[in-house]
């Protein structure tokens, strides 16, 4: 007498199924991602000349975009074709790459809180990089006046901090119209305007400082941050529970799949 003890063991369509619609959703957005990244790229000329990314001392926007376009294309393919052809290894891959990314959330999470000086630092040095490079490139020049316009600041630290961009710079060797200037972002928005006044930072930092509350926003945007964190903290937890219990549940499919294949061919083999 035979004693089969898995002769009753079968795949979850409910789960099967379920991490395939999990992935197919990350697969899809990760390739809106690369599109928009792509597309982004060949309006800058950077598909026809890759040096003008490692030409560019700050941050360009869609080298992020596409980054995180090439981590969600692959981990939802992994997933979608793991999930559908019963595939160990690519789940195995999945699962694994989730927990990778999840354990690595946490640890900067903790340690960002731990080293809130070290962090203040860093934070502080990128900025500074990216005003040098300001006018170097038009997604990092929009992303930078997107940060200053919506939490009202100027510079890291103040609109002195835009010394550090050569078109900006009050020093006498610059010929720039910009010269001792600041952003339009920069600049207190004037209800009654109803274009936007590109031109209203020019020369303002010729001026005394008592006279610049009137014109520009004077808070640096490192303290902005850290004023708007509190404000919105239930805001920011929110979205990092809901993005970490979503990968808990991906992980939770991935792993009872798993654990149902294997329990599958563990009972074939008897």
């Amino acid at each position: 007498m035979h004693y089969y003890r898995y002769s009753n063991a079968e795949v979850s369509c409910w789960y099967k199924y379920l991490l395939f619609s999990y992935n197919i959703v990350f697969w899809l957005a990760g390739v809106a991602f690369l599109a928009a990244g792509l597309w982004a790229w060949s309006e800058k000329g950077v598909l026809s000349d890759l040096t003008k990314v490692t030409g560019l001392h700050g941050l360009d926007p869609v080298v992020l975009v596409l980054l995180v376009g090439i981590v969600m294309f692959t981990l939802g393919f992994a997933g979608c074709v793991g999930a559908l052809r019963e595939n160990i290894c690519l789940l195995k891959f999945f699962c694994g790459a989730i927990m990778f990314i999840f354990l690595l959330e946490m640890a900067v999470a903790v340690l960002a809180f731990l080293f809130q000086d070290w962090v203040r630092d860093r934070v502080k040095e990128f900025f500074e990089n990216n005003i040098k490079s300001y006018r170097d490139d038009i997604d990092l020049q929009n992303l930078i006046d997107s940060l200053q316009k919506i939490n009202h600041c100027c510079g890291a630290q103040g609109p002195d901090d835009w010394d550090l961009n050569i078109y900006f710079n009050c020093s006498s060797e610059s010929k720039s119209r910009e010269k001792c200037g600041v952003p339009f972002s920069c600049c207190i928005p004037d209800p009654a305007q109803k274009v936007v006044n590109t031109q209203c930072g020019y020369d303002v930092r010729k001026k005394s400082k008592s006279q610049w509350d009137d014109q520009i926003f004077i808070k640096g945007c490192i303290l902005a941050l850290e004023a708007w964190l509190p404000r919105n903290i239930y805001i920011v937890a929110g979205v990092f529970i809901a993005i970490s219990l979503l990968q808990i549940f991906g992980i939770f499919l991935a792993r009872t799949l798993i654990s149902d294949i294997e329990a599958v061919k563990a009972g074939n083999a008897f």
